[in-house]
């Protein structure tokens, strides 16, 4: 079953940048369209990026497009969203799964953006 850990969370000044990463263990992880999902307090989980297993598309949302970037190696079993421009808006626990959001959740990574 597959395992993810996310990291590279922490606290920055609204304009600043950070760059998550996400391991994933234990499971073909080359075959799954993988995310990066956000959930901030009293909101619902969402997804915020995407990725095919091959890398060769993405999908962002809206409030993202311009300034977050999703990538992967496959080698490594990482996913990878770098994150520019930051906005206090910004400021949630940051997860990985699959696109779909079927695998196991992870603890999250959290990011919080001051303004």
């Amino acid at each position: 079953q597959v395992q993810l850990v996310e990291s590279g969370g922490g606290l920055v000044q609204a304009g600043g940048s950070l760059r998550l990463s996400c391991a994933a263990s234990g499971g073909t992880f080359s075959r799954n369209a993988m995310g990066w999902f956000r959930q901030a307090p009293g909101k619902d989980r969402g997804l915020v990026a995407g990725i095919t297993g091959n890398g060769a598309s993405t999908y962002y949302e809206d409030s993202v497009k311009g300034r977050f970037t999703i990538s992967r190696d496959n080698a490594k079993n990482m996913v990878y969203l770098q994150m520019n421009s930051l906005k206090p808006e910004d400021t949630a626990v940051y997860y990985c799964n699959s696109w779909s959001g079927l695998l196991p959740w992870g603890q999250g990574t959290q990011v919080t953006v001051s303004s």
